[in-house]
């Protein structure tokens, strides 16, 4: 994955939206791409119905209970135009594949839609505590979404002045908390969603 964030510019101009899918959970993403100091490319989980998706373009390996390591390129109007598999322990050549992506560029004779700059993420803080769950769901995302010069983080197990300020803000204790602009904002999941759709989708 790395590799493919890496060459991200050539793949997005040649209009590829690149995105990693395995039978792993969310969380198990989370946390893999937290490891790697976060990513840029989107992960789906394949989870349940466990390989469905890879089943599809025959890339479950149902006796291993896994899936191959595999390539699968799709044009704008939702036609395979390449499969290649390297086994679950092979290695992709990721500059063959932007060329691949290139060429189905290339090649494409439909009308594409302009694609526009995210409106992107604004400073705020990030109120968390110690041993909660939502908490670390909402860390993980500010990680793997790039976020960590602009959301500031307060813990408020370790900072009396962030749990009253949390109060005052948000009224109450609950974490995790969001606050942008004076507003506060509750639920990891809302928090997630709204960082994914201000870093992700156009203004």
């Amino acid at each position: 994955m790395p590799a493919l964030d890496a060459l991200q510019d050539r793949f997005e101009a040649a209009h590829t939206q690149v995105v990693g899918i395995s039978i792993d959970s969310v969380y198990s993403h989370a946390n893999w791409a937290d490891s790697l100091g976060g990513i840029s490319i989107p992960l789906l989980a394949d989870f349940h119905p466990k390989g469905a998706v890879a089943e599809k373009f025959g890339l479950y390996l149902a006796d291993k209970g896994i899936t191959d390591r595999a390539t699968v390129i799709i044009d704008a109007d939702g036609v395979v135009q390449h499969i290649s598999a390297v086994g679950p322990a092979g290695s992709r050549n990721i500059d063959e594949l932007a060329r691949l992506a290139e060429e189905v560029d290339a090649k494409y004779a439909g009308n594409l839609p302009t694609k526009t700059k995210p409106k992107g993420v604004k400073k705020c803080t990030l109120f968390v505590k110690n041993q909660c769950g939502s908490s670390r769901a909402a860390l993980l995302a500010r990680s793997n979404l790039g976020l960590s010069k602009l959301v500031k983080v307060r813990n408020i197990d370790e900072d009396g002045s962030a749990r009253a300020e949390l109060k005052k803000l948000a009224g109450k204790e609950q974490v995790p908390c969001l606050v942008e602009d004076g507003t506060a904002l509750l639920e990891s999941a809302d928090i997630i969603k709204k960082w994914v759709a201000e870093a992700t989708s156009a203004s």
